[in-house]
């Protein structure tokens, strides 16, 4: 809802909105949650998940501010142990403090910066795709530079944390892009 439509919407509404607003925003946490499940164990520190291509799903559907919640959301759950991080940690504040720490602690930030970008013109399949390259390319900066403090090594962060990920990230970029772009044309104009 256009935020002039809000400030005329009856206290009533208002609040309707905001519970809306809300669910939104806990239900895409919880999706990310379940992205979390589907997770390969690798010899590293470091799983191979689906969860940050439910962060990108979620940054470029709902945009940079829900995104951002969405994700602060997420990170809340999991510190308060619930069970939303991969299930290969664990789990809890460890797991924010481990090796996934960097990736995990980067997530509100990265869907913050897709959703900025995919709300900054035309929501086509190219700028869904531009906008998830630049927020991996900042959640591996956060990843790696929390792995480079963990393993006192650049070379094992990059090893550990990056090499043995690009080919997945590449077709989870592409897979988020492709969705968010069909979801962009098939929501409503109101969202």
């Amino acid at each position: 809802m256009a935020k002039s439509a809000v400030a005329v919407l009856r206290p009533q509404d208002r609040a309707l909105e905001w519970a809306r607003q809300g669910a939104i925003v806990v239900g895409a946490s919880l999706f990310v949650a379940v992205c979390a499940r589907f997770t390969a164990f690798l010899p590293t520190p470091v799983p191979l998940t689906l969860q940050n291509f439910g962060v990108l799903v979620v940054a470029l559907t709902l945009g940079s501010r829900r995104g951002f919640a969405a994700l602060l959301v997420y990170l809340a759950e999991g510190a308060a142990g619930l069970p939303v991080f991969n299930p290969l940690g664990p789990g809890g504040i460890a797991q924010l403090l481990g090796p996934t720490g960097g990736y995990l602690l980067a997530y509100p930030f990265v869907a913050w910066l897709a959703g900025w970008i995919m709300e900054r013109g035309h929501k086509t399949f190219v700028r869904a795709l531009v906008a998830g390259v630049a927020a991996e390319i900042l959640l591996f900066a956060g990843g790696l530079s929390w792995l480079y403090i963990y393993t006192h090594s650049l070379a094992k962060a990059v090893q550990y944390g990056l090499l043995v990920f690009i080919l997945a990230e590449a077709l989870k970029v592409a897979a988020a892009a492709s969705l968010a772009a069909g979801w962009q044309r098939l929501r409503p104009a109101r969202d």
